[in-house]
């Protein structure tokens, strides 16, 4: 037990250092960029779909505990609105990835 926990601490401190070292140059490179808009449209964006359709189903459970509350529009912008929002408003590419 005590090899692994010193394993592990060996390896966060190297993973940390190595961070500090080389992350600022990724922010600048192109192709890295290119690979974020790659898993954006691949990833990301479906999944924003997903989440909106899980997000009705959400809201329609909710709706006995938001109808009392006069909630029903927040909940409604958050599980369904954002998601969709997300998904098929954002422009592309990003400039805040």
């Amino acid at each position: 037990m005590k090899k692994c926990k010193k394993v592990s601490h060996i390896f966060l401190i190297t993973s940390l250092i190595i961070g500090i070292f080389f992350s600022y140059s990724w922010a600048q490179d192109e192709t890295r960029r290119d690979e974020l808009n790659v898993l954006d449209v691949i990833l990301a964006r479906p999944l924003g779909v997903v989440a909106g359709i899980i997000g009705t189903g959400v809201f329609i459970v909710s709706l006995p505990f938001t109808i009392p509350t006069k909630s029903v529009e927040k909940a409604a912008n958050i599980f369904i609105v954002e998601p969709f929002k997300f998904s098929f408003v954002r422009e592309f590419p990003d400039e805040e990835l």
